[in-house]
């Protein structure tokens, strides 16, 4: 590009996003005098869903500016906890978050996941149709115009993953209450209606069952139990309510 030169600072948790070279407190940038300064800082490596403001020369300013020659701008982190208007705070994940969607299904909350890989376009079709936050480590995905809204996920292990998602968005937890399979909701279910689907070792040694009011899957407290309640305790301890010595529902096996 041979148009304005101008300065940009990234915030320390978006350099990650640029080359090194960019990855300096502050780096001049040459831009084409028509782009706006959205697309420049998508230039840059950096998904708009990441950025929480752009400061021109000490002005908050809408990604619609086009910058001018000399301008310095700082281009700020999404605060958290963020917030998202307009909608039930509900998310989307991509084929590769398969275990994150399962984690926060666990915990009740709301989180679509797509198995198969049905394409960016359509995913990002699906989040604005449904007003789901779609959440991936895909840097083009975040950046398809259609998007309603979206967030990078910043880490590819899914313990990093799930407290990266509840610090960033602070969504309600209610543990033991949405599908693993499917995200429909649990309901508490009565052993001899559910007796047909359960193997005999399962019927002989468990009481207590949930059952998915969606795809009909049966939960009780199994062997990987143990696990999933560590989880919870963890998740609940930093990001829900108080937990007290009460036995948790006896819903996953």
């Amino acid at each position: 590009m041979n148009g304005p030169e101008i300065h940009v600072s990234l915030a320390p948790e978006l350099r990650m996003f640029a080359v090194p070279e960019r990855r300096r407190d502050r780096t001049a940038v040459r831009t084409d005098g028509a782009s706006t300064l959205g697309h420049v800082v998508e230039s840059l490596g950096v998904p708009l869903t990441e950025v929480g403001g752009l400061i021109v020369d000490g002005r908050e300013t809408p990604v619609s500016h086009v910058p001018r020659a000399g301008e310095s701008v700082e281009v700020r982190a999404v605060a958290r906890p963020q917030r998202v208007p307009g909608a039930p705070l509900r998310f989307l994940l991509d084929v590769h978050l398969g275990t994150l969607a399962r984690r926060l299904r666990l915990l009740g909350v709301d989180a679509a996941y797509e198995s198969e890989d049905i394409g960016d376009p359509a995913l990002a079709a699906l989040s604005a149709a449904q007003r789901r936050v779609l959440l991936s480590r895909d840097r083009g995905l975040l950046r398809r115009r259609e998007l309603w809204a979206g967030a990078f996920v910043y880490s590819d292990r899914p313990d990093d993953q799930l407290r990266d998602v509840l610090g960033r968005f602070s969504p309600q937890l209610a543990p033991w209450t949405r599908c693993t399979a499917c995200n429909g909701p649990l309901e508490d279910a009565d052993k001899d209606a559910v007796r047909e689907r359960l193997e005999h070792g399962t019927r002989r040694t468990y009481d207590v069952f949930a059952q998915c009011t969606a795809c009909e899957r049966v939960y009780w407290r199994g062997a990987h139990h143990a696990r999933l309640e560590e989880i919870v305790r963890q998740a609940m301890g930093e990001f829900g309510a108080p937990i007290d010595d009460r036995p948790s529902p006896a819903r996953f096996g």
